[in-house]
């Protein structure tokens, strides 16, 4: 296991309140390292990547078409995004080379996913990454 991929298994993951977590190479538009047995199609990787290159306004009024799902942008700026789908969602912190993915689902708090995936992109920002 890569040291990334015990970063997210450790401090999102263990968290149990993120259901699946992920890292994207903002440049290379790719993805680098995932929880077991989440799957980031390359489509959901250019929808993500477009969220921050588009004007956040313009993320937050359209919403966001993740893993076979719309939705509705619950926050949209220059380094963080979240979306929810009724009872499940996704948030996406942006670092200098990165965006940190992670998703809850029913049962979890949405607001212990949030500060676990902030901490760990402000983590990786002044780490350089």
């Amino acid at each position: 296991m890569s040291h990334l991929q015990a970063l997210l298994l450790d401090t999102l993951l263990g968290t149990k309140h993120v259901d699946s977590a992920a890292l994207i190479k903002i440049q290379e538009r790719s993805l680098c390292v995932a929880s077991p047995g989440f799957s980031v199609m390359p489509s959901d990787v250019r929808t993500l990547v477009n969220g921050f290159a588009k004007n956040p306004l313009q993320a937050r009024r359209e919403g966001l078409y993740f893993k076979e799902k719309d939705y509705k942008c619950v926050r949209a700026d220059e380094y963080s995004l979240y979306a929810k789908n009724e009872n499940t969602g996704v948030v996406v912190v942006k670092t200098h080379m990165y965006l940190l993915v992670a998703t809850y689902t029913e049962g979890m708090y949405p607001s212990v996913c949030v500060e676990a995936t902030e901490k760990l992109g402000e983590y990786l920002r002044k780490k350089g990454s």
